[in-house]
């Protein structure tokens, strides 16, 4: 079986593929010649996963899988969510995001959050979904050199270390792109 992910997030494209199984081959938007933006113009993290994934399918033609992420601070009323790369502009500035919730959660001690994946699935013309979250806190300061994205300042629960903290087989475990990843696997395993 070959699928297309819907993505340009090298960071991304590495976590996937470690939990892909080997049957499966993996093309990336760089190996179908997409180089344009896949459009993201949704209000849920969910609607952004269909419409990526619809939209490979109409433009290329490739069976192929999508997934959006959002942090979701539970005091920010779900902030920074479906906007989470470009929360602080965007430039979509990883540091410059994470310097801005921290700002935001300054004075706060209600720390909670959680990581949201869902992966829309476009495959013999039908799409499915699948949801993987992982709750955790945010912490005061930025924490280790793994990971991308938010990872320096996420801590999961109920670990002592951030995500930027831990292997990568650790992270694809017990995060959310990786819970999501697993229930993929399984759905396309049943086939």
């Amino acid at each position: 079986m070959q699928l297309v992910f819907a993505t340009n997030n090298q960071n991304k494209l590495k976590e996937v593929q470690s939990l892909i199984p080997k049957s499966i081959k993996l093309l990336s938007l760089k190996d179908i010649g997409c180089f344009e933006d896949v459009p993201e113009t949704q209000d849920t993290i969910e609607g952004n996963a269909v419409q990526k994934a619809a939209f490979i399918k109409a433009h290329y033609g490739y069976d192929c899988f999508a997934d959006d992420t959002g942090l979701e601070v539970e005091t920010l009323h779900g902030e920074p969510g479906v906007f989470s790369a470009r929360y602080a502009g965007e430039q979509r500035d990883a540091n410059d995001n994470m310097d801005l919730l921290l700002k935001k959660l300054n004075d706060t001690h209600d720390r909670n959050a959680q990581f949201k994946t869902v992966i829309a699935l476009h495959l013999n013309g039908k799409t499915e979904t699948f949801t993987g979250i992982c709750k955790g806190e945010i912490t005061k300061e930025k924490i280790g050199d793994h990971g991308f994205g938010y990872d320096p300042i996420f801590k999961p629960t109920p670990y002592k270390e951030t995500f930027a903290e831990m292997d990568l087989k650790l992270k694809n475990k017990i995060g959310h792109r990786g819970k999501a990843v697993t229930q993929l696997v399984q759905y396309l395993n049943n086939l």
